[in-house]
């Protein structure tokens, strides 16, 4: 059974790969054996990654990425295949907006550039990656439960995330059989980017796990690598068109 989770031989890509959840999917990702390419801004971080996976017996490169840029995101793509002969799998995860407004007051500016990170890189990326595919790859897009709610203040951001929602469903469609397209929506993961949306602490936020999530706790970066590993695998080969929820009952 557990061969079903095994990732050997299997190249995967995973934007906003130097911290938190991207991070937590890129080290699960080389565990279950795939060479990973771990793509972001930050050149510090992404490198540091790279470095702790092939200290630990894994494959993997740093290539520096900004994925509201299409020319960036060609080459992250055509690393991957340079360096390692193919592309099977494409994560999704950069994102975020530290912007908190209510819609109203929202300057044109801050709506374009949080669409431009959260939702339009995700369409370019997808169809980037799906020229480098063949049958049997899979892309995984990184949502948030913002995407199924309102959520005052950050309309913008929720918006967007609905949108990916909406183009994962679309891309299963278009993309089968060939490729596969699922979404994770994480609940509540102390990162640093959640922690600068959310104006608050990991402390507090334990608190309130406590109260609000069933499980009583908050989740790590490990529990949506995890998932990723299970789409990703074929242990979810007839999944296409998801976005599951992981947020501890939430």
């Amino acid at each position: 059974m557990m061969e079903a989770f095994d990732l050997t031989g299997r190249v995967a890509v995973v934007t906003g790969g130097g911290q938190g959840i991207g991070e937590g999917i890129a080290k699960n990702f080389a565990e279950a054996g795939a060479a990973v390419v771990v793509g972001a801004r930050s050149v510090d971080r992404i490198e540091r990654v790279a470095r702790e996976i092939v200290a630990s017996g894994g494959q993997a490169i740093a290539v520096p990425t900004d994925v509201t840029d299409r020319a960036a995101l060609v080459a992250l793509a055509d690393a991957a295949t340079k360096e390692f002969g193919d592309l099977h799998v494409w994560v999704n995860n950069a994102g975020g907006s530290p912007v908190q407004s209510p819609l109203a007051d929202l300057s044109d500016d801050d709506w374009d550039t949080c669409l431009a990170l959260n939702l339009t890189a995700v369409w370019k990326a997808s169809m980037i990656a799906a020229e480098r595919m063949t049958d049997g790859s899979v892309i995984i897009n990184i949502s948030s439960p913002a995407g199924d709610r309102g959520v005052p203040g950050s309309g913008h951001y929720a918006a967007a995330k609905a949108g990916v929602n909406s183009l994962t469903k679309t891309l299963s469609l278009e993309l089968a059989p060939a490729i596969r397209v699922n979404g994770i929506s994480p609940g509540f993961v102390p990162t640093e980017v959640m922690m600068t949306a959310l104006s608050t602490d990991e402390e507090a936020l334990e608190k309130m796990a406590q109260k609000r999530i069933p499980l009583r706790r908050l989740g790590t970066p490990n529990d949506m690598g995890s998932t990723a590993v299970y789409l990703a695998s074929d242990a979810g080969s007839w999944m296409t068109g998801q976005t599951l929820i992981v947020a501890g009952g939430l």
